[in-house]
């Protein structure tokens, strides 16, 4: 192996493997299997518009998000109760699967 090529590998946590890029490409974009419903048991995909159920602190950010805020454009992770999502002034925001509704 050449000097730099260690760095073109990426570590899957889950698996615990090197892989390579176009490995991790393959994978990302593979079908997890994992359905992810909401508070209501509506099943979730990436692109859909959720409410917040109650009021949650976010920790590390310092602001608490209200019950009734309405996050834009999800991204599911891969496990059955996580959503990744985007909000103003909050980088990486997670927020379980428990805790939304779809709008």
């Amino acid at each position: 192996m050449s000097a730099g090529s260690e760095e073109d590998f990426v570590y899957d946590e889950i698996t615990g493997e090197w892989l390579s890029p176009a490995q991790a490409a393959a994978k990302a974009e593979a079908p997890s299997g994992v359905e992810v419903r909401d508070s209501a048991g509506n099943l979730l995909a990436d692109g859909d518009r959720v409410t917040l159920i109650k009021d949650l602190t976010v920790k590390g950010a310092g602001q608490t998000l209200k019950r009734g805020t309405v996050i834009k454009s999800i991204k599911l992770t891969g496990d059955d109760q996580e959503i990744d999502c985007r909000y103003e002034g909050i980088k990486g925001l997670v927020l379980r699967a428990e805790f939304v509704k779809k709008v």
